[in-house]
């Protein structure tokens, strides 16, 4: 039995009254994942451990089946083994929006969408003009600024602290940015041979100052408010951590003796590299609403020829729902079913060897809250020879009554594996 796992990011929802009190999922038109409801089996996921932040990097990793009180070291990390920077024990690595501000206010978290190619001029154009002043006076090179994709990039401070408080800009939308700057922890620990948390945050918080001066008067940003468009005008680092120390999945599941990640989002490929995943690139895969549905799931076809496990993330519908889209987020969970999960369903259908999907959130991106909530997620499984439990259609409501009941983090792989 081959396993494969296709996950949209932030597609649970609450309910809407616009929608007559349904969720999204509830009221989109998704024929393919209601079938493979009908004929599998349902239930819920809780996917963020108490006391941990309901973002992706940590839903994704539970997903999986890591316990993140062991390996959880923030989005910063990942990111950079995803990018290809190969961390030093002494580095602290942090993601590093370019988000727009306006009014005193965060506006949006991605900077008004950027794309790759317009980041990487202001990313090298804030590690010239911010970065080597800091090296300078430091005395060695203590910052990097490394372009990531779209709005989505990484911070690198040889020496920092992770142990600050910082606030991740998709969950305070239209909130005043000067009291969500960086904070040391309570009580933070003293740590041979790094910064303390005080002197981190602090040098955090002047970059943050600095960029907003720096990125205002960059070509990019005057023709963007000449056009009335948003501005990219500021940094914003949050989610840091050290070099992270996890078991492949090889290791920790000897079913799985081979398997690939396909996803659009650094965040995902880190975890993969970590769990000992080949990284799939597919050609037009964007992270939002216009990503290459059919090449992802081609890809995924191909890697399912020749590996045991593959795990397909696609970023869309948690972008709409941070935008507070609800047109888009629907179509994004209708693309997700006709141009993605069908064509998977279609060629699998014909093969010898018998393939089990899942599909699930890792989180809720409600579109009227704009941020992730951490409740449990609804999941579907599915195989030939299955036996159906009573739900009917997939979504936050029907799932509840599916017979896996309600699964806590790790146990959702342990299910998925035990199916052979």
């Amino acid at each position: 039995m081959k396993h494969i796992i296709i996950l949209g990011d932030g597609m649970a929802d609450l309910p809407v009254e616009r929608l007559g009190g349904k969720t999204l999922l509830q009221y989109a038109h998704k024929p393919m994942m209601d079938q493979l409801a009908r004929e599998g089996r349902c239930g819920r996921l809780i996917t963020v451990p108490e006391g941990f932040p309901p973002g992706s990097e940590v839903a994704n990793t539970a997903i999986l089946g890591y316990d993140l009180n062991k390996v959880y070291e923030g989005r910063g990390p990942l990111e950079a083994a995803s990018i290809g920077y190969e961390m030093a024990d002494d580095d602290f690595a942090i993601r590093c929006n370019i988000i727009t501000l306006a009014d005193g206010k965060i506006i949006t978290h991605n900077g008004g969408n950027l794309e790759t190619d317009d980041a990487d001029v202001l990313i090298k154009y804030l590690n010239e003009q911010l970065a080597q002043p800091i090296n300078e006076r430091e005395g060695c090179e203590r910052v990097k600024f490394i372009t990531g994709i779209q709005y989505r990039h990484l911070l690198v401070i040889k020496g920092g602290s992770k142990h600050i408080v910082c606030a991740p800009p998709h969950d305070h939308p239209n909130e005043p940015w000067r009291e969500l700057l960086v904070k040391p922890e309570e009580n933070a620990p003293v740590e041979a041979g790094r910064l303390s948390a005080q002197a981190t945050a602090n040098l955090l918080n002047e970059m943050i100052l600095k960029s907003q001066e720096l990125l205002s008067q960059h070509p990019f940003n005057i023709a963007r408010a000449e056009r009335g468009e948003r501005q990219a005008n500021s940094i914003w680092p949050w989610s840091g951590g050290y070099r992270p120390s996890m078991e492949t999945l090889q290791q920790q599941y000897p079913e799985i003796k081979s398997g690939t990640v396909i996803s659009a989002v650094d965040l995902i490929r880190g975890i993969g590299h970590y769990a000992g995943l080949k990284i799939v690139e597919v050609e037009g895969a964007t992270g939002l609403a216009d990503t290459n549905y059919e090449g992802k799931a081609q890809a995924a076809i191909e890697a399912l020829e020749k590996d045991d496990f593959v795990f397909v993330h696609v970023e869309a519908s948690d972008e709409a729902g941070h935008d507070g889209d609800l047109e888009l987020k629907l179509k994004t969970i209708e693309y997700l079913d006709q141009r993605l999960i069908a064509p998977i369903y279609n060629k699998v259908m014909s093969w010898d060897e018998p393939v089990c999907i899942a599909v699930l959130p890792d989180h809720l991106t409600p579109v009227e809250q704009r941020i992730h909530v951490g409740q449990p997620v609804p999941f579907l499984i599915w195989y030939q020879g299955i036996e159906a439990d009573n739900v009917e259609q997939y979504d936050e409501v029907s799932c509840v009554s599916g017979s896996y009941g309600l699964l806590k983090l790790n146990e959702f792989m342990q299910a998925l594996m035990a199916i052979s």
